[in-house]
């Protein structure tokens, strides 16, 4: 008698089938909240590397200690300004591309 394999998933077949295809609401939202929460962590990891707390951060952006709080756990309430900002004081580039359609949007 022949043994039934396990059906295994990927990780993209697991997020259409319980968050919801690509394109929809629900699925941008999910996307955008990992994102935002890769940028958190990325925030925190440029700080400790230059061995600020996030008081001495704050300071030198010019804001509270905790809106850094918040920044590094999900950077969800930011502006972009205040990301710019806060890595141009970590003395870290930051790079953002724009894609229209299958084309990079080129600053010029």
């Amino acid at each position: 008698m022949a043994k039934k394999g396990i059906k295994t998933y990927s990780l993209t077949e697991m997020k259409d089938k319980y968050i919801g295809i690509v394109g929809t609401t629900v699925r941008d939202d999910y996307e955008y909240e990992l994102r935002m929460d890769v940028l958190g962590k990325m925030i925190k990891s440029a700080r400790q590397e230059r061995q600020l707390t996030q008081e001495e951060l704050g300071k030198l952006v010019g804001v509270q200690k905790a809106q850094i709080s918040k920044l590094e756990s999900s950077a969800n309430s930011a502006t972009i300004d205040t990301i710019l900002k806060v890595f141009k004081a970590l003395k870290a580039e930051i790079n953002f591309n724009v894609k229209l359609e299958d084309n990079f949007v080129k600053l010029v």
